[in-house]
């Protein structure tokens, strides 16, 4: 194993993919996760997967676990569909979205990769194989950096040392808030409950038909609601014995700007997931009766907030044995679908610029640069776009709605 020891702050889902990376590579690398477990907090669901995931997963994964993730992605959309709140059809996109399908390949393979993944199953397949590298409860809240290496420091009063530190501890980093505090996100005033319909017997039958087809856009006025199904190819405990059951379901997201929940964001924020269900029904409780059966069939205690945040673009700053990736550096809104798969792409292009700096002998600080650069580029082009999705044209019903609908014509998968 080589010499170089990273040490990764953060087991989310582009930190878990940079070690698999690592390793693979025959580099030392030790990830520190805040949670006790995995799945402890509430992160979504329903992600939208596309060739920067694929081809990332294949450079970081062993075989196994790439076979894994392949076999558990959700079934492709059929449709994407955008609904009035009394179920008019706005627009919709099938014999498109079909020939679009046919140009670009296998939707499962790792190059033209264009489907959904259930966001549990997803990080439980990057934590495979991970053992004795993936230390649960370690909250990072400070380093020391100097000229040969980095002293981190751990809630508990626990301490590591590394050669290079790796900030992958999303939206509220600890890592960028040392290193990069100017790089804070901002909220964008954008609040979404997030829930998930069980398919169990029946429950497609009551709702509307368009929601069974993939990615549904429902606009009401001020309200949004998203909606998108998970079919497993095959249910994750069938694939191997270490994956969580998990059943088919339908994830949703009611969207409004905080001002329409008529709620402080204090209690808002402290919500029980009923209470936030309750609330969520509330602002649709005029809406078709399809769709407040397809909330109302939710399981409720898994409904949880999201405070929508962005990162601002900072100038460029000089490498150094410190670096972040992810949510700690180029937060987005979920308008563009990119927010995994940028993640998922740094793990990747990091990885990379590691093992060959290690194989050439052309230093870390380098290797640290040119990622940087790279990630720079491509990292804050995503957040403005998902920012141009969220705020251009407005005068579609109302900026937030727009939002949704332009979220929608470009993730639905």
């Amino acid at each position: 194993m080589s010499g170089l020891r990273v040490a990764v702050a953060g087991g989310g889902l582009g930190g878990l993919c940079l070690a698999q990376g690592l390793l693979k590579a025959d580099l030392d690398v030790m990830v520190y996760e805040r949670d006790a477990q995995l799945g402890v907090r509430r992160q979504g669901y329903r992600l939208h997967v596309d060739a920067r995931a694929g081809l990332a997963l294949e450079h970081c994964l062993p075989p196994g676990s790439l076979a894994a993730f392949q076999a558990t992605c959700g079934q492709a959309s059929r449709r994407l569909t955008v609904l009035s709140e009394r179920l008019r059809v706005l627009t919709e996109q099938s014999r498109l979205r079909a020939l679009a399908a046919d140009a670009a390949g296998d939707p499962y393979a790792p190059a033209t990769l264009s489907t959904s993944v259930n966001r549990q199953t997803l990080r439980e397949v990057l934590a495979a194989g991970l053992d004795g590298r993936l230390v649960f409860g370690c909250e990072l809240t400070g380093y020391e950096a100097g000229r040969d290496g980095v002293r981190l420091h751990f809630a508990d009063g626990r301490q590591a040392e590394a050669d290079l530190l790796v900030g992958a501890d999303g939206v509220g980093s600890a890592v960028r808030g040392q290193y990069l505090p100017a790089a804070a996100p901002r909220d964008t005033g954008t609040r979404c409950v997030y829930g998930k319909t069980p398919l169990r017997s029946g429950v497609l039958d009551r709702l509307p038909p368009a929601l069974g087809e993939g990615f549904t856009a429902v606009i009401g006025g001020q309200v949004g609601m998203a909606t998108g199904l998970v079919r497993f190819r095959q249910r994750p405990e069938q694939v191997a014995p270490w994956l969580s059951p998990a059943e088919d379901y339908l994830m949703w997201a009611v969207t409004a700007d905080r001002g329409i929940f008529g709620t402080p964001d204090e209690r808002l924020a402290a919500m029980a997931p009923a209470e936030l269900h309750a609330l969520s029904a509330n602002l649709i409780r005029t809406w078709h009766p399809g769709l407040r059966e397809l909330h109302a069939q939710a399981s409720i205690d898994e409904t949880f907030l999201v405070r929508i945040r962005a990162s601002p673009p900072v100038p460029a700053w000089p490498p150094s044995r410190v670096t972040v990736l992810g949510d700690a550096i180029h937060a987005m809104s979920p308008a563009g679908g990119s927010g995994a798969n940028t993640a998922l792409q740094d793990a990747a292009l990091l990885c990379r610029t590691l093992t060959e700096a290690e194989r050439n002998g052309t230093g870390l600080i380098a290797a640290v640069g040119e990622y940087e650069t790279r990630m720079r580029d491509y990292g804050y082009a995503a957040v403005a776009a998902a920012r141009q999705a969220e705020t251009a044209n407005g005068a579609r019903h109302n900026r937030l709605m727009f939002w949704l609908y332009r979220r929608l014509a470009r993730t639905a998968g």
